[in-house]
């Protein structure tokens, strides 16, 4: 171990000494730049454009047009790069991650990378946590990068797909992170080309990147689409768990969040439903609405995981204490919150299409990151990314005082002592942060302080809106400002006048978060650029991280110290020590429960992309899609012919063939089993084949020219491909809440989901073919086809949920096709009946 340390130690510095070498070179261009005229400096961006062009690369150009930009910024904003900024701004450049403490300038650091980056001409994203900090720092930093000619757009909810697409067109686009991912998967349920708004992903820097692709990556994105399911059930369920009492009826699982009917609450619910056993096969859904409901009661605590505004409720996001607008829980859990309050119960969704933050930012050809604290996440960045973390020295030391957590018996001694230090702190001028977990703790606190007449602002997810303006003042003399832990983040808090004398910002923490990387956030608020400052912890035993994972140690080691009076308070390094080991095991299960939904995902991602790319290639053809076809109707007929010839010859199913036949290519009556007797199987295929391709020349021959025959192509493939891959990923969704039981039976959950996945992709591929060959060729040809968009929806994290309106409007294609019935034997010839083999999903 001390040998793996001292190599990662060693690495660093070698890195560092790197990094100091190109940034000398930097600094040679220096006196060259100042001496320019703003038209030569201008000029600088043409000239580096045509020689990457001609085959110098991006690393031969960067320390002369790092250097431009460094200059740029002097004359358009005022700020001169430093040259810890310079370091930072290569480690991006090298896809990579550079740690850099708050308030050492990571906005203009980044400036320089992605100047270097958009010379390609390929495009670069600028990735926020939100949209205040894209549309801040697109219109600042814009300046910059108009001045020296490139172009800047943001990409943000409210815009058009019109104006998306001209921001994703520009040089440089500022969006955030759920928009980049909603705006990709609505590209891949588009019909059109011009409905798509993306380029190709070339290079990504992302800003905040632990809160975006560590915090955020436990959930991924979804675009869904209404279920019609009834919400009776959700206050049926509502009523009776309002009714059950804690240990006699459920038990609650602190550590794991977990909650369980006990025997007597089977009972309760078997009566008041009118039920033999509960857990009948025939009663999962109302099992599932008993376990979201108990959730939704006993778990999921107003104002701490959501708030009820105006009749709606809003997740609040325990990262950044912000409401998550438009942002609901899937799987019912939303609903029998709503249940609970008492408001209206939203319709269900399904899931449309899904993608993992893990998964869509690997896509891109370059990605890197900045933040003030990644070193603890180190090894997943490089394990899910193949990101390296670089620490970036701080341009002026630190000289923060991080004082040791303070330990109080309860929850009361604790805020009665947080009280009285900001209380203290206030008469004497010196500004104060204070920093909650939850909105709760926030108007807990902010009641206390107006009993003591202590003015004060309240920065929490109810009134976001002013989240930056009450954080820049929250430095001037006697502030006192209660946030979040996370709020504000992306905006430095400036000293006012005469606080450096008072001992700069003191930062409060009203309890441990945990993750470590949120608490350093927190402290990082204070003393940066080489301000004084002071950071505390205040941690009670009742707090929520000692109930879940410190209360034994801890209570022993209290009990050693024989404290046992009401206000006591302990301050010991030992103490914070056990604290962030609390945290390390927090920290560990999120990482696994990260890793094990980017595991299920990668099942998805490999049949994503190949449905996309299909999807893509249909979409973008200009020419004839008829060799497509045709080998869809091909690869149909083997199927059928090969299902129902596999016994010995006097056993085939020639009357299946038949069937399918009349049913897919033909018309009913023009083939019978005469014409195949006698046949071998390849004959049979060859006979069916020829059949098939007189009736698409007929078809060809009932449209006018070659555009509207490719037009109808894309109508019936796009039209099946959507149909089938919606209803496919909807089932996988399914798939893999079932899956999990089969733990039970010694089954590793992972790898059935894999192999069930698999079969049910090809059968996917099976049934999509199947139909697109019925569609064609049996359809009614009218003049006026047009494409229809199949997939529609709000978009929606799962579990812990997004959702959006999505605004693109679909067209209806005029085919009409000889109708099978639900119960009539399916036309492929499988025995089944057709609702339970190719007509599951139509």
């Amino acid at each position: 171990m001390a040998n793996f340390l001292r190599k990662m130690i060693e690495n660093d510095k070698k890195e560092l000494k790197r990094l100091e070498v190109i940034a000398d070179k930097i600094d040679t261009y220096a006196s060259a730049m100042e001496q320019l005229s703003d038209e030569e400096l201008k000029g600088k961006t043409d000239e580096f454009k045509a020689r990457y062009q001609k085959g110098e690369t991006l690393d031969q150009l960067l320390p002369e047009a790092f250097a431009v930009v460094r200059e740029g910024a002097k004359r358009v904003l005022g700020l001169y790069p430093y040259r810890v900024q310079l370091m930072g701004g290569i480690v991006l450049h090298d896809g990579n991650i550079p740690e850099m403490r708050t308030g050492e300038g990571k906005t203009l650091t980044a400036t320089m990378p992605v100047y270097l980056n958009a010379l390609s001409g390929e495009g670069v994203h600028v990735v926020t946590v939100n949209e205040y900090l894209a549309t801040r720092d697109s219109s600042e930093m814009g300046d910059l990068y108009n001045f020296l000619g490139l172009s800047v757009g943001l990409n943000i909810n409210s815009k058009t797909p019109e104006e998306k697409r001209a921001a994703y067109n520009s040089d440089i686009t500022y969006s955030t992170n759920n928009e980049l991912g909603f705006d990709y998967l609505r590209d891949n349920m588009v019909v059109y080309r011009n409905q798509m708004v993306q380029r190709p992903l070339n290079y990504a820097i992302v800003d905040e990147v632990d809160s975006i692709l560590i915090d955020e990556a436990r959930t991924p994105l979804i675009i869904s689409g209404q279920a019609e399911k009834s919400t009776a059930l959700y206050t049926r369920t509502d009523n009776l768990v309002k009714r059950l009492k804690e240990e006699e009826d459920y038990k609650i699982d602190v550590q794991s969040k977990t909650i369980n009917l006990t025997e007597a609450g089977m009972e309760k619910a078997e009566e008041a439903f009118g039920l033999e056993n509960l857990y009948e096969i025939e009663n999962t859904a109302l099992t599932h609405h008993m376990e979201q409901a108990l959730r939704a009661n006993y778990i999921m605590l107003r104002d701490i995981d959501y708030v009820v505004q105006e009749g709606k409720v809003l997740i609040v996001d325990q990262f950044t204490g912000r409401i998550m607008d438009g942002r609901r829980y899937s799987d019912g859990l939303h609903q029998a919150i709503e249940a609970k309050e008492g408001v209206e119960i939203e319709d269900e969704s399904k899931t449309m299409a899904t993608i993992t933050f893990q998964n869509y930012f690997r896509m891109y050809k370059k990605l890197s990151g900045m933040t003030g604290t990644a070193k603890t996440e180190e090894e997943e960045f490089r394990e899910i990314y193949n990101i390296q973390v670089i620490q970036i020295p701080t341009n002026r030391p630190i000289v923060r005082d991080d004082r040791p957590d303070l330990l109080y018996p309860t929850l009361e001694s604790k805020f009665r002592a947080v009280v009285q230090d900001i209380k203290e702190r206030y008469h004497n001028g010196q500004p104060v942060l204070v920093g909650t977990v939850a909105v709760e703790t926030s108007e807990l606190l902010s009641n206390l302080l107006n009993k003591e007449k202590v003015p004060h602002e309240v920065l929490n997810a109810k009134n976001h809106f002013k989240e930056a303006e009450i954080i820049m003042n929250a430095g001037q003399k006697g502030a006192v400002t209660i946030a979040t832990n996370m709020a504000g983040r992306g905006t430095d808090i400036k000293l006012g006048l005469g606080v450096v004398e008072l001992g700069g910002l003191a930062v409060i923490g009203t309890e441990r978060h945990e993750s470590r990387r949120i608490d350093n956030q927190l402290r990082g608020r204070s003393g940066r650029q080489g301000d004084p400052g002071v950071s505390q912890f205040y941690l009670s035993l009742e707090d929520e991280l000692m109930k879940r994972f410190g209360t034994d140690r801890i209570k022993v080691f209290l009990d050693r110290m024989k404290i046992e009076e009401e206000d006591a308070v302990i301050q010991s390094k030992m103490l914070s020590r056990q604290v962030e080991s609390a945290q390390k095991r927090v920290e560990g299960n999120n990482y696994d429960t990260r890793k094990n939904v980017l595991q299920y995902d990668d099942v998805m991602r490999e049949q994503r992309e190949v449905v996309y790319a299909q999807r893509q290639e249909v979409i973008m053809e200009e020419n004839d899609l008829t060799e497509v076809l045709m080998n869809m109707i091909k690869r149909t007929i083997g199927r059928v012919v090969d299902s129902h010839t596999q016994l010995e010859k006097e056993n085939w199913n020639l009357d299946g063939i038949v069937d399918f036949a009349g049913s897919a290519i033909l018309h009913e009556d023009a083939i019978s089993v005469d014409d195949i007797k006698g046949k071998t199987p390849e004959q049979i295929k060859e006979y069916l084949y020829a059949a098939a391709k007189d009736v698409y020349e007929t078809k060809a021959s009932q449209l006018n020219g070659p555009e509207q025959m490719l037009e109808f192509q894309k109508v019936v493939i796009l039209r099946v491909v959507d149909t089938k891959w919606t209803d496919h990923i909807d089932a996988m969704d399914q798939l893999r809440q079932s899956v999990g039981l089969r733990a039970y039976g010694q089954n590793n959950p992972l790898v059935e989901y894999q192999t069930e996945g698999y079969k049910m992709f090809e059968d996917m591929i099976g049934a999509i073919e199947f139909e697109a060959t019925r569609l064609f060729l049996k359809s009614e040809i009218r003049q006026n086809v047009q494409r229809e968009q199949v997939a529609q929806g709000e978009a929606s994290h799962p579990g812990e949920t997004v959702e959006e309106q999505s605004n693109t409007s679909a067209k209806r294609t005029p085919v009409k096709v000889d109708k099978v019935g639900r119960n009539d034997p399916c036309p492929c010839g499988s025995g089944k009946k057709f609702k339970n083999c190719h007509g599951k999903n139509v």
